[in-house]
């Protein structure tokens, strides 16, 4: 019998790997991203003080959204944290791809954050 480590797993080692190098700061916190087959998430992290400094996803109420698992709500979801990010004065951030693929509804988010004022 064949036993194959699911994509999860071969995802969530991605990650642990990338989250070695990378950490974010008080000057530059972390974005990561999840996804699910539903749902997009992202937050700002600081890594230092272990806080949530800024979240968005497409099941906020503010966005609306009927679908929340396309191309479409994730450009929502980065333009939405963008905004919460300025709010909270923080432009500049490190991206944390959460060892997903960068393409697709991940580089989605990413273009529409970058598009709306942050720096990464």
């Amino acid at each position: 019998m064949i036993n194959k480590v699911s994509r999860n797993d071969m995802r969530l080692a991605r990650h642990t790997r990338v989250r070695e190098k990378v950490a974010g700061t008080a000057s530059a916190p972390r974005l990561n991203v999840f996804r699910s087959n539903k749902n997009i998430f992202a937050q700002i992290i600081d890594d230092e003080a272990g806080v949530t400094l800024v979240s968005a996803s497409s099941i906020d109420k503010e966005l609306k959204l009927e679908n929340g698992g396309n191309i479409e709500a994730a450009t929502k979801v980065g333009e939405l944290l963008a905004k919460r990010a300025k709010k909270q004065k923080i432009s500049k951030v490190t991206f944390d791809r959460g060892g997903y693929q960068y393409h697709g509804r991940v580089e989605a988010l990413a273009n529409a954050a970058r598009e709306n004022g942050l720096e990464f």
